[in-house]
């Protein structure tokens, strides 16, 4: 009992400790970021001085601040870039202010629409996204694949609660990094490799997805039955089955799922969990045929394609570490020589 009551002190200076921390690195970050909006500010005011103004900027600066990075042309041509997009929206001033240097350099260079750039903003402010994993989700379109697909699901009338919370989990079509995959692979080879990249699938699935198990037996009447992945959501408060299907989507899929979930519900959750979801991945569907199926199930489902993204970048999967380390995250994402 006095191990535990230690261990909660410690636990709970620990991480007082660590909220202070980033505390106190995020207003670093605002203060860095309002800094560079303000430089440009005067890169953009002073431009009449001709194309070597900034050229000189930089030779001045890199004298009087010999051991500071941050401030090469390169560098200061994006400040006053940075300055002219946000000059006339205070509000997207003080959202991006949130953001490291580098995530904002992303944003400005590969989303041009003002709208969407906004909602990878706040996926990055929700997410935690480090800028390699941000520019991996606009690489692959995370975007339309989640906020514009239409989505084919009964949740709507199948959940009492959270049924939204449920559409913003899916994405059409899925996009996972499973190189080496061979050219005629089975679904039992599509599940090995997702389970060897299980970072990289838990990345694709978004925030919330905690991984319970693979081929999750159930064993109802001395007969067992296997799911091909069993995933809890955090958010959501229940457990997710995920079926691989390496084929067109088939009608008798769903009525599988619906036995699963059923099981799920009866023989796994507890009272305080919400009902089993499912989430059946194929190659390639007929919308109208998912659609009518769905219509007539009574077990909250989805159907979804998925695409093999084979081009994720070792960088990338470096960064999607089960451990963060925010000063490290800051520092890094904050290096002000691009």
């Amino acid at each position: 009992m006095i191990e535990k009551s230690f261990q909660e002190v410690a636990n709970s200076i620990k991480n007082t400790i660590i909220n202070t921390q980033f505390e106190i690195m995020s207003d670093a970050n605002k203060k860095l970021v309002n800094l560079y909006f303000n430089i440009g500010k005067t890169l953009e005011e002073n431009s009449s001085w001709g194309n070597k103004f900034i050229d000189n900027v930089a030779m001045e600066l890199k004298i009087s601040f010999p051991n500071l990075k941050g401030f090469s042309v390169r560098n200061l041509k994006y400040m006053k870039s940075f300055y002219n997009e946000y000059k006339d929206d205070n509000e997207f001033v003080q959202l991006v202010a949130q953001l490291p240097w580098k995530h904002n350099i992303t944003l400005m260079q590969k989303v041009k629409d003002k709208e969407i750039r906004k909602w990878y903003i706040l996926k990055c402010l929700e997410e935690g996204w480090s800028d390699s994993i941000l520019i991996y989700q606009i690489d692959t379109n995370l975007y339309n694949r989640q906020e514009k697909a239409i989505k084919h699901n009964n949740f709507n009338m199948t959940l009492k609660k959270n049924s939204d919370l449920a559409n913003n989990i899916m994405k059409e079509p899925y996009v996972f990094d499973l190189i080496e995959l061979t050219e005629d692979y089975k679904e039992k080879e599509l599940e090995n490799k997702m389970l060897e990249k299980l970072k990289n699938v838990l990345l694709e699935l978004g925030s919330g997805f905690s991984f319970v198990g693979s081929q999750y037996k159930i064993t109802i009447d001395n007969h067992d039955f296997y799911i091909d992945l069993l995933f809890y959501h955090i958010k959501l408060k229940c457990y997710i089955a995920v079926e691989l299907k390496a084929t067109e989507f088939k009608t008798e899929f769903a009525s599988k799922m619906g036995f699963y979930l059923t099981a799920l519900d009866e023989e796994v959750k507890d009272e305080h969990d919400n009902p089993s979801i499912g989430l059946i991945l194929c190659q390639n569907k007929s919308n109208k045929i998912v659609d009518y199926t769905l219509k007539f199930i009574n077990k909250p489902m989805g159907v979804s394609e998925y695409k093999i993204f084979d081009k994720l970048a070792k960088e990338i999967q470096n960064n999607l570490s089960t451990k963060v380390n925010i000063n490290d995250y800051l520092k890094n994402d904050n290096e002000m020589d691009i």
